[in-house]
């Protein structure tokens, strides 16, 4: 056990840039949905003049989708990310600015005919108004109960669990938008190793608050066990997918 904690720890310990999970790739299966999230939005940018993408992490994503046209702006909020942003988006004619999602962004009213926002958190009145009549609004959220297992396995419990496709389509159509596309998606997460999990839950920090290895060994341990009979790891994965147009 002393070594499996020596390597957790240097798992712990490991670089996490931008929102690159490189380091575990080989170590964490995740299943993906039937839906292209990629594939739809790439396809929206070659359309659009003005695009704003929400919650951007350090690019990597939207960053595949060029070349891009007009004005094209990225916001983030997690400030270990903004440069990594930056380096990514400047040289692609993306303006990237440092914004929470869940706040008031500063732009214009009808400033964009395209706003993206993949597993960021969703502004539904700031995504309407920053959106020209007949914008569009493509999304793919984290599901509420995403992870719900392994939360319990460290007592703890989602925090947005409202975060739900039906809860959000009905907020969107609430206040005008129509709704194209609406779907959601349940599978598992498979970590091949517990030090595979430490690494996640110190890169994404609200899903066990304050983890650490020294904190949290116990719940660790009991993890070890379960990998050792079962051979993996599987946690609940889920997500969904939203189309809209602005009315």
């Amino acid at each position: 056990m002393e070594n499996l904690i020596e390597q957790w720890k240097k798992d712990e310990l490991a670089l996490f840039k931008g929102w690159n999970f490189s380091y575990i790739k080989n170590r964490c299966i995740e299943k993906q949905p039937p839906w292209n999230y990629n594939g739809f939005a790439k396809n929206l940018v070659k359309k659009s003049k003005s695009i704003l993408d929400v919650a951007t992490g350090g690019g990597e994503i939207f960053s595949s989708f060029a070349p891009f046209h007009g004005n094209v702006i990225a916001i983030e909020g997690y400030k270990p990310n903004i440069a990594v942003a930056k380096k990514n988006l400047s040289s692609l004619g993306v303006k990237v600015i440092e914004s929470e999602d869940t706040r008031i962004w500063p732009f214009k009213r009808e400033e964009f005919d395209l706003v993206l926002n993949r597993h960021g958190g969703i502004n539904i009145s700031e995504t309407y108004r920053v959106l020209e009549n007949n914008g569009v609004f493509l999304t793919q959220q984290v599901g509420g109960d995403n992870f719900i297992d392994l939360m319990a396995e460290f007592n703890t419990k989602p925090k947005w669990p409202e975060n739900e496709l039906e809860i959000v389509v009905e907020k969107m159509e609430e206040i005008g938008f129509g709704i194209k596309e609406a779907k959601k998606w349940r599978g598992k997460r498979i970590f091949k190793d517990v030090g595979a999990i430490v690494y996640l839950l110190k890169a994404v920090p609200w899903i066990v608050d304050d983890f650490s290895v020294d904190s949290h060994l116990s719940y660790l341990e009991k993890l070890q066990k379960k990998l050792e009979k079962n051979g993996k790891l599987e946690f609940i994965d889920t997500k969904f997918f939203i189309l809209g147009v602005k009315k």
